[in-house]
């Protein structure tokens, strides 16, 4: 099979699995091909796990979900070191977090120091338990899904851990006629088998391909704007934005913008990057990076409405 026919198959097994969600799905095989990792915000119920766990047999990866709670530890996670009665000798057991994909369940259901533990796996690809570390094997990627901050026993997320995000996705309802399906098939247990279509050597050179694809300087600078007016908005004519907005976004999402949108491109079965790529995914990159300040809450003013203000103010390449 071609490059093509490749990502036509991965994304016909996933679907065997999953019904709908198409922007979830698109975005997890962004994260796999760019290395980037994905927060899932949504309701219980939504086919969040489902849909993981579908990703991960299309491409025979492995897989491991941590229900994050209250009373979790950061051992519980990266493992520990431990006393062996037989041997007398301290051991290294490892935690859930050596595998290919992890899904946080829940994540913001546990307090800070669990979640920070996250860190420095999400972002050197290693864990370090007692004197020892040790490298995670690639692909790695981190799933964690959310449940709205408004829900009860909900902690937020710290800054520096959303910024290690490459998207938050807010993932929504599905349509009446698809809901109709999940529950007819889930009733007569008709899904069918999710096959092995790709490998991680096929994966391997799908993520070589991504890196080749073309973007023009005037798309990069027109990224480049678009971050940056998030951190000056009165530098380009957006002043009802100046007591909105209290942080920018970071320069993560500079680099986690050049590379995503190569990948949607790809997905898209093109060989450089558009205009429309940029625009289908600046809100998934953006959300969980810009801060608004106390004011833009009163007004209950949302993100989203800030990014699109952004990208209407900006002129298209």
């Amino acid at each position: 099979m071609n490059s093509r026919e490749k990502i036509n198959k991965l994304k016909e097994e996933i679907a065997k699995g999953v019904i709908g969600q198409e922007e979830m799905v698109n975005s997890i095989l962004i994260g796999l091909l760019t290395s980037g990792h994905i927060l899932l915000e949504g309701v219980p119920g939504l086919a969040k796990t489902t849909t993981v766990k579908a990703v991960a047999l299309a491409i025979d990866l492995n897989f491991k979900r941590i229900q994050f709670t209250p009373d979790l530890l950061p051992s519980d996670i990266i493992g520990a070191q431990i006393f062996d009665m037989k041997t007398s000798e301290f051991k290294i057991k490892k935690g859930p977090i050596f595998t290919n994909l992890l899904l946080a369940d829940e994540i913001n259901r546990a307090p800070a120091k669990v979640q920070s533990a996250l860190l420095e796996v999400m972002q050197e690809r290693q864990v370090t338990i007692a004197d020892d570390t040790f490298k995670i094997e690639a692909p790695f990627l981190v799933l964690a899904t959310q449940n709205p901050i408004e829900q009860e026993g909900a902690y937020s997320l710290p800054e520096a851990q959303l910024d290690r995000f490459m998207f938050k996705i807010v993932v929504s309802y599905n349509t009446k006629e698809q809901e109709y399906e999940i529950a007819k098939k889930v009733t007569m247990n008709s899904f069918e088998q999710i096959n092995k279509a790709i490998n991680k050597n096929d994966l391997e050179e799908l993520k070589k391909e991504v890196k080749d694809i073309h973007i023009d300087k005037e798309l990069e600078d027109y990224i480049i704007d678009i971050i940056d007016a998030s951190r000056n908005p009165k530098n380009y004519g957006l002043d009802d934005l100046v007591d909105i907005i209290h942080f920018g976004a970071s320069p993560r999402a500079t680099i986690d913008m050049f590379k995503a949108v190569k990948a949607n491109a790809y997905l898209r079965g093109n060989d450089y990057v558009s205009p429309i790529d940029i625009a289908m995914l600046a809100k998934d990159i953006l959300r969980h990076r810009i801060i608004l300040s106390y004011e833009a809450m009163a007004k209950e003013i949302n993100v989203d409405d800030v990014i699109q203000k952004i990208l209407e103010k900006i002129a298209i390449p």
